[in-house]
């Protein structure tokens, strides 16, 4: 195993370390797991939260900061954070607004996320939860009761957070939290698998020569195996799959978000030449794409792959997607 870590016991502390020694524009307590943005109870605004197993970065930890998250919970390598991790961030944004939790729909996440809402409510917090569930490739899988979180993850945070800057009430940053995640539809592709540092070992045998469409972001397998294809092909495959369900969502003529995400390993040369292929599926199909964000945002560790996450977005969306933001791994305008 070569991997630039100290041990796999540390490697979730020794990342939190680093990101609290680059980034002192964030309160980064380390034994408790918890990632605020120091102004976050400023100003009045609604507190975003959300959390999940490492081994996604940037998400979520990467997107806390001005315009997106108020705080976010790392677990462990693909492991929900704990009650006590979300409760304890929900507390630390709190500013009497309320919070809006922000969830995949991965098991321990709901479960976990749920049983933090209740605690907190106890506490006297008012609290909303949103769950995220864009994937189409699978419907159930190893992790989840339905279809599962993924990129669209991004595009629910930075425009319900846009809004919560804004100074929108819970009840609204909450329905554009969930319009966000109706509109939006992912496919994911994996042309490795990717190695966890407590196993040590790839999650899923992967024969040289083929690709598995339909992948997930803890490195479970996907929908179907087939043998390798151009990057034009894939694109065929990955965007027909999102429109063929996106086209449940009006205005169908309506522009789009488009992301093209990479999984972890994948350079970024493969991504723009992979994005190329997008927009070329999405232009034959009279798809018009509003904004287009290319990178590594919600990975897998080091597997190689991509996803693509479309969202249907109107005037007051896009608007929310163009306001300010600042955090570790996305900004403009600020």
């Amino acid at each position: 195993m070569r991997m630039l870590i100290n041990s796999p016991e540390t490697v979730v502390a020794d990342a939190l370390r680093g990101m609290a020694a680059a980034h002192p524009e964030l309160d980064v307590d380390v034994e408790r797991r918890v990632v605020v943005r120091r102004d976050a109870r400023a100003g009045g605004r609604v507190g975003l939260v959300s959390g999940g197993g490492s081994g996604h970065e940037p998400l979520h930890a990467g997107f806390v900061g001005h315009g997106m998250l108020s705080a976010a919970c790392p677990g462990e390598v693909f492991t929900s954070p704990v009650p006590d991790q979300v409760l304890r961030a929900a507390a630390a944004v709190d500013s009497g607004q309320g919070v809006l939790f922000v969830v995949k729909n991965y098991t321990g996440d709901v479960l976990n996320f749920e049983m933090a809402a209740e605690l907190a409510e106890e506490d006297g917090l008012r609290v909303e939860r949103v769950l995220v569930n864009d994937d189409v490739a699978v419907t159930d899988s190893l992790y989840t009761a339905g279809r599962r979180g993924t990129g669209a993850t991004l595009f629910v945070e930075k425009i319900a957070g846009a809004a919560a800057e804004e100074g929108a009430p819970l009840d609204r940053v909450a329905q554009l939290a969930r319009r966000v995640n109706a509109a939006s539809r992912s496919f994911g592709v994996a042309l490795s698998a990717c190695t966890t540092p407590a196993k040590g070992s790839p999650t899923f045998d992967l024969p040289d020569g083929e690709l598995e469409l339909g992948i997930g972001i803890h490195g479970e397998p996907g929908r179907e195996r087939r043998a390798m294809m151009p990057a034009r092909e894939i694109a065929e495959v990955a965007v027909g799959a999102v429109l063929e369900e996106l086209g449940e969502v009006a205005p169908a003529d309506g522009p789009v978000l488009a992301l093209v995400n990479g999984m972890g390993a994948t350079p970024l040369l493969e991504l723009y030449g992979f994005h190329a292929e997008v927009a070329r599926v999405l232009a034959e199909r009279g798809v018009t794409v509003a904004r287009t964000l290319v990178g590594n945002y919600v990975t897998s560790l080091d597997m190689a792959g991509c996803s693509v996450t479309l969202c249907r977005a109107d005037e007051e969306l896009l608007r929310l997607w163009d306001a300010p933001v600042r955090t570790a791994a996305l900004r403009w305008g600020c």
